[in-house]
């Protein structure tokens, strides 16, 4: 019996609670199982437990054997005075506080359903894609949407962990935060880091100076990104680096080495060059993005700032000095979707929860909401298994799911694999 399914079992109660003693013979009876507790300390805080004619109002340790209290070296602890019940799979040992009164014990033993514990063994065991395949199928619609909402917080409240880290060493510049998590984003997984070296190596306070014009604008990404060091007799490129070169010197810009940027297997729509081009065209539009989205009062205006295309030039270009096709470079339904998802809706929740503004962390929700769902594996497979996706709130709450519950088969903190072992306690 490993600890974990003894303390789901004690959790909610699954065991047969009749005729319930201590290893003493006094009756017990469980008014409140309590709270659990996922830091130091026993394992479930503010327990109400009836022991004989006295009711004891505090916290309970479980452990596979009794004997594992004094592994632990509990018995030197005085956290563990406060506990009122040591609930066992298996009792043998006379555990005692440090002030020597003993402890009483409640043995479950023979009193949980072996159809319950097979069922989590097979869960558990299985190499399935997700350890419930063969079951997710039967869970009722409100238990899954209940714990997609739950999951949906949940992942939002890891991703603003790396946006704290990022704040704290901008010394808290929000603004300057949210471009360089912005300019990541643009890079998508291939160009990321190149593109985040680029936002960190070209502040906003310089771009600012040159807001209202394009061309130096671009001159300033395209030659901080290091490209504006080749040699081309393109016209537009030695325009660019004129304006560069000056600025270079103005703002003491040093630019970054030209081959840390990955056009390998890339559409050419993803070259890095036209994914900057269009960055610059956001900046030039609205160099203040996050204080233009904190404006919006709706999700439809903060999709629209991401309709951006890049300049003229690139309409016939992919590299300096190549002429191509004509087209016009515009960023992306998807690629709009992943940066809603992945750095605005987050950035937004974590701005509410700093500020202490429900108002905004309801819109990065809402913002889930209205773009679709990511198109990846993860959600496909979801999806073949009966699971729909209707937005971003779904797929993202999916991937939380995989990632964080399924992968690591935690299914007794789950609450579709909760449904299908407390459903087996039931057969």
């Amino acid at each position: 019996m490993k600890e974990d399914l003894l303390q789901y079992s004690w959790r909610f109660g699954l065991f047969d609670h009749s005729n319930l003693k201590t290893q003493d013979g006094e009756e017990i009876k469980i008014l409140a199982n309590g709270v659990i507790n996922k830091n130091a300390g026993p394992d479930f805080l503010n327990s109400k437990i009836k022991i004989g004619d006295t009711i004891w109002a505090g916290n309970v340790e479980i452990h596979h054997k009794s004997g594992d209290w004094l592994k632990h070296n509990h018995e030197k602890d005085s956290a563990y005075d406060s506990v009122i019940m040591h609930v066992v799979y298996e009792n043998g040992t006379v555990i005692k506080r440090t002030d020597g009164s003993i402890i009483p014990c409640l043995e479950l033993k023979n009193r949980i359903s072996t159809n319950f514990i097979e069922n989590y063994e097979k869960l558990i065991q299985n190499d399935s894609w997700i350890p419930c395949e063969s079951h997710i199928g039967k869970v009722d619609d409100i238990t899954i949407s209940n714990w997609l909402n739950r999951l949906l917080i949940e992942r939002l409240e890891d991703k603003t962990s790396v946006i704290a880290a990022l704040l704290k060493g901008n010394k808290n510049n929000l603004e300057e935060t949210f471009y360089q998590l912005l300019a990541n984003n643009f890079g998508f997984k291939v160009n990321g880091l190149p593109f985040e070296l680029l936002a960190k190596s070209l502040p906003l306070t310089v771009i600012a100076k040159h807001k209202n014009n394009l061309k130096q604008i671009e001159a300033l990404f395209f030659g901080v990104a290091g490209f504006l060091e080749q040699d081309h007799s393109d016209k537009y490129f030695l325009e660019l680096k004129a304006e560069f070169n000056h600025l270079k010197l103005k703002f003491n810009l040093k630019p970054l080495d030209v081959s840390i940027w990955k056009f390998l297997r890339l559409r050419p729509s993803n070259f890095p060059t036209i994914r900057i081009a269009q960055f610059a065209e956001l900046i030039h539009k609205s160099h203040h993005v996050l204080s233009y989205i904190l404006e919006c009062k709706d999700p439809k205006s903060i999709t629209k700032l991401f309709e951006t295309e890049a300049s003229n030039y690139w309409n016939t270009h992919y590299h300096f000095n190549k002429e191509s096709a004509k087209r016009i470079k515009k960023l992306g339904d998807t690629a709009r979707t992943n940066i809603i998802i992945n750095t605005v809706a987050p950035f937004l929740f974590h701005y509410g929860q700093i500020k202490q503004l429900e108002n905004y962390k309801e819109l990065a929700i809402g913002l889930l909401d209205s773009v679709p769902p990511e198109n990846n594996h993860i959600i496909k497979n979801f999806e073949n298994l009966g699971i729909k996706t209707r937005s971003g709130f779904d797929s993202q709450a999916l991937i939380q799911l995989k990632s964080n519950y399924c992968a690591h088969k935690k299914c007794l903190q789950c609450s579709i694999g909760n449904k299908i072992l407390n459903q087996s306690t039931k057969n």
